[in-house]
């Protein structure tokens, strides 16, 4: 009797406890163990609305519990400050108490978040700026100890509490959704913590509105035969997005060469750059696929986060189309009140000088501050003395903004800064491309690539050969068109136009995931300067001296990997009808048939389980 009260004791305290090594992950069997229990009792009350809300809210808080520990003690303090805050908000008659409340309630979240997910970068920053030696103390954690009455927690290390950006993200949402009067504030504390921690979406997104889900929060539940059947089939989808291609092709190739760029070859350092465009999205994704798809099965509905964005024939399609709910956020709060596509504010510059006084602070380069300098100089004088341009200009000043912040949001590292001011660069740049005629193009992309030539000559620099090749294969697709207008064709094939946009748009945000990759699954302590190291040996690689007797023998020892690339890209890259239909044939087929089909998807699967299950990509954000 007293062996079984142990076991049972020792399963109960393994179930209930914080296990940092084995987070509740969706590609772990502990997962949908858990998802059907809580769903065997959501069905006993799934219509009386608040008993639902309360018993959700609960297990959303054992479920981030399960994935990071006492960090739910931060949710906690997030979901009751901005409930009060709302109501508080909701009171107030006076615009100028209004307009308090909501500052306030900004900077609280806004602080929280920072302090956990940018105290090394504001560290370094400081410490840069200043000449001292400052160093991060963990709060939190001293408390800890004081209530313990021991050192049981480290004060020197801050950790990153999983899907903050995300919830804070939803907070400041809701905060402003009440402050515009676009909902009322909810009225029970339990509907609103269901709102910001409801554990499907809670740790990778995708953000959801509080205007779109709140409402939803007192609807009765319904669930057609189709919506079970479109649920089952994004959960699977997802499971092989993440499981057979994102770790898969993570684990077996793009991994290694991040680790070690220098014992690959160039054409192996480029094609796991090009790899890890379709692992970031598979696994991405694949998360809010099965979110949205553990979500109909409860009847609350997510808004779709991603829409084929390596169609994108630009660079600002391609914002439209990936990280959807992010990209409308930052658009709504942070876009728009900057001025959007009308005017520069207060803010707008505030932000673009902030941010380029502390790059150049930090890179201790002259040349920096000198090219920061010329390009305000340039933007200074076209604004004076080109007023029809003033426009153009202030409203790429926000993007610019829009773009560095969002950025910063994914790490608090200069390489996710670089890699948000490439992307700013990116829509910038296509608005001016847009408005040029096809031989003003030809004629700009050949100037940039004699000077790439020139300088690949005299200055002989890895980078150099990368953006050389590259403008080579611009101009010359742009000396085809401008050839085939000159001989009389009056409209280039559609499709092949269309799809050598889509190939240079995916070459550009491929380029630019250099900076992303290299910043990520790295302690902020050492983030700068390893991922720095790593983007600049990737390049090195990439633009150094290529072997081509060894790529064919490269392509067949990875040939699973490649096949499964190419196979990606290509279901990628099919017509969205097309691909309706075969989610609507899945969702309408027989009970019995759909169960057969799923078995034998979920045997495929298993058969790309690595050793170690890899944690969504987002976790860290």
């Amino acid at each position: 009797m007293t062996q079984n009260t142990d076991i049972a004791l020792d399963f109960l305290t393994r179930v209930f406890s914080f296990d940092k090594a084995h987070p509740l992950l969706f590609t772990q069997f502990y997962f949908w163990a858990f998802f059907a229990i809580v769903f065997a009792f959501f069905c006993l009350f799934r219509n009386k609305c608040l008993l639902r809300n309360t018993f959700l809210f609960f297990v959303s808080l054992f479920f981030y519990y399960k994935t990071s520990g006492l960090f739910v003690l931060i949710l906690i303090f997030t979901t009751l400050y901005n409930f009060f805050a709302g109501k508080w908000m909701h009171t107030r008659k006076r615009e100028g108490s209004r307009n308090f409340v909501l500052a306030i309630s900004v900077i609280v979240n806004l602080a929280t978040l920072c302090y956990f997910k940018y105290a090394y970068f504001l560290t370094d920053v400081l410490n840069n700026l200043t000449g001292f030696e400052f160093r991060v103390f963990d709060v939190f954690s001293w408390i800890g100890n004081q209530i313990a009455g021991d050192n049981r927690f480290s004060v020197d290390t801050i950790l990153l509490p999983v899907g903050i950006s995300f919830y804070t993200f939803q907070a400041i949402s809701y905060i402003m959704d009440v402050y515009r009067k676009r909902i009322e504030p909810v009225r029970n504390v339990f509907d609103f913590g269901f709102y910001v921690s409801f554990f499907p979406q809670l740790v990778a997104g995708p953000i959801v509105r509080a205007n779109e889900f709140i409402p939803q929060l007192h609807k009765k539940y319904f669930l057609s035969r189709k919506q079970f059947g479109m649920a089952v089939f994004w959960i699977m989808n997802g499971l092989v997005k993440k499981i057979v291609l994102s770790d898969y092709i993570a684990v077996n190739f793009i991994d290694r060469v991040f680790e070690q760029p220098l014992l690959y070859t160039g054409f192996e350092n480029l094609m796991a750059l090009f790899g890890y465009s379709l692992q970031v999205y598979a696994d991405f994704s694949g998360y809010t696929d099965i979110a949205i798809g553990v979500a109909m099965l409860m009847g609350f509905y997510l808004p779709k986060n991603f829409n084929s964005p390596y169609k994108a024939k630009n660079p600002g399609e391609f914002w439209n189309r990936w990280h959807m709910s992010l990209s409308r956020w930052l658009k709504d709060y942070l876009y728009i009140p900057l001025g959007g596509n009308r005017k520069a504010t207060f803010g707008s510059f505030c932000i673009i000088i902030v941010i380029s006084a502390i790059a150049v602070f930090l890179s201790d380069s002259m040349w920096v501050g000198i090219g920061v300098g010329v390009v305000a100089l340039i933007l200074a004088l076209v604004a004076i003395f080109i007023p029809e341009k003033r426009i153009k200009i202030t409203s790429d000043i926000n993007r610019m903004d829009t773009m560095l912040l969002g950025g910063l949001w994914h790490g608090a590292s200069w390489n996710f800064m670089i890699w948000g001011g490439l992307n700013g660069i990116g829509l910038i740049f296509y608005r001016f491309w847009k408005d040029w005629s096809v031989y003003s193009r030809t004629l700009f992309i050949l100037e940039v690539t004699f000077v790439l030539r020139m300088l690949c000559v005299f200055v002989p620099m890895p980078v150099f050969n990368v953006l050389f090749v590259w403008c080579m294969i611009i101009f010359i697709g742009n000396m085809i068109r401008m050839l085939y207008n000159l001989f009389g064709g009056k409209k280039a094939w559609q499709w092949l136009q269309d799809a050598w946009a889509i190939f240079q748009t995916f070459t550009f945000i491929t380029f630019t995931r250099l900076f992303f990759r290299s910043g990520s699954n790295l302690d902020p302590a050492e983030a700068n300067e390893t991922a720095w190291n790593t983007a600049k040996n990737m390049v090195n690689q990439m633009g150094g001296h290529w072997d081509w007797s060894k790529v064919p023998t490269i392509i067949v020892h990875y040939q699973n990997v490649f096949i499964l690339i190419l196979i990606g890209l290509i279901i990628h890259w099919l017509p969205e009808n097309f691909k309706r239909r075969y989610r609507i044939w899945f969702a309408k087929m027989p009970l019995p048939l759909m169960i057969v089909v799923c078995a034998l998807i979920v045997f495929v699967i298993y058969q790309f389980i690595t050793a170690d299950l890899q944690s969504f990509i987002y976790f860290q954000f």
